[in-house]
């Protein structure tokens, strides 16, 4: 069984190593890659000081233009299971294992490793945004994803070949109501995150807000219209 960790870095020089020696410590067995996303400090000269896998990518892509060098690089490679793994670390290595476990016991296409299958989700504005993209995946798609933003997920290899080669295919919530819609099976675990420990995420409150109207309205709309990966 060959798993890879996809780990897409965009100015992550206080939390790359940590994260990779997390990966390493706590999954044992698992391959990974560090997908340094055009970044302006030193994350792509920590990864070569300490010999990590490296695909650098000369200009930012964006996390979808990343996370899709990685899912590449995956198939081209046989993996059997990609997991999007974030580089500030705040997503334990030691879900993995289980992920692929339940993925495999359960048929799933793709696993998302949940904050909130085992509590509600806290009030604040982003939560509240998460729990509409629930309602509305929901109502277009008859499956009910407790964590849809998730950034921590496992794809099997069906959907490591469609997200390599489908340019509208990103790890973002309206896809996965895409794959819902067209016959894939998505499911959750349980998994506990951490606080960014160091760096600031690039989702400021009105970016928050703005990406959860985006993706609601694509969701709602914009999925009739989108090409489904073969």
């Amino acid at each position: 069984m060959k798993v890879l960790a996809i780990i897409p870095a965009y100015n992550e020089e206080a939390n790359i190593v940590s994260t990779v020696e997390d990966l390493k410590r706590n999954a044992p067995g698992i391959d990974y890659v560090v997908v340094d996303d055009g970044s302006r400090d030193a994350t792509r000269d920590l990864c070569l000081e300490h010999g990590y896998p490296l695909i650098p990518l000369p200009v930012n892509l964006g996390l979808a233009g990343g996370f899709q060098a990685g899912m590449k690089f995956a198939l081209s490679h046989g993996y059997d299971f990609a997991v999007q793994f974030d580089a500030d670390g705040q997503h334990s290595a030691a879900y993995i294992w289980p992920m692929v476990e339940h993925a495999g016991s359960s048929g799933s296409d793709i696993v998302v490793g949940s904050r909130f299958c085992a509590q509600k989700k806290p009030l604040s504005a982003r939560m509240v945004g998460s729990e509409l993209i629930t309602a509305i995946m929901r109502l277009t798609t008859g499956t009910k994803i407790e964590d849809p933003t998730s950034g921590m997920r496992l794809f099997n290899k069906k959907m490591i070949a469609q997200f390599a080669n489908n340019y509208d295919y990103s790890p973002e919530p309206d896809t996965l109501a895409l794959v819902i819609r067209g016959g894939g099976v998505v499911t959750e675990i349980s998994v506990e995150m951490r606080d960014r420990v160091a760096g600031e995420s690039y989702l400021s409150f009105t970016k928050s807000v703005a990406y959860m109207l985006r993706v609601g309205v694509s969701i709602l709309f914009l999925q009739w219209f989108r090409k489904r990966g073969k």
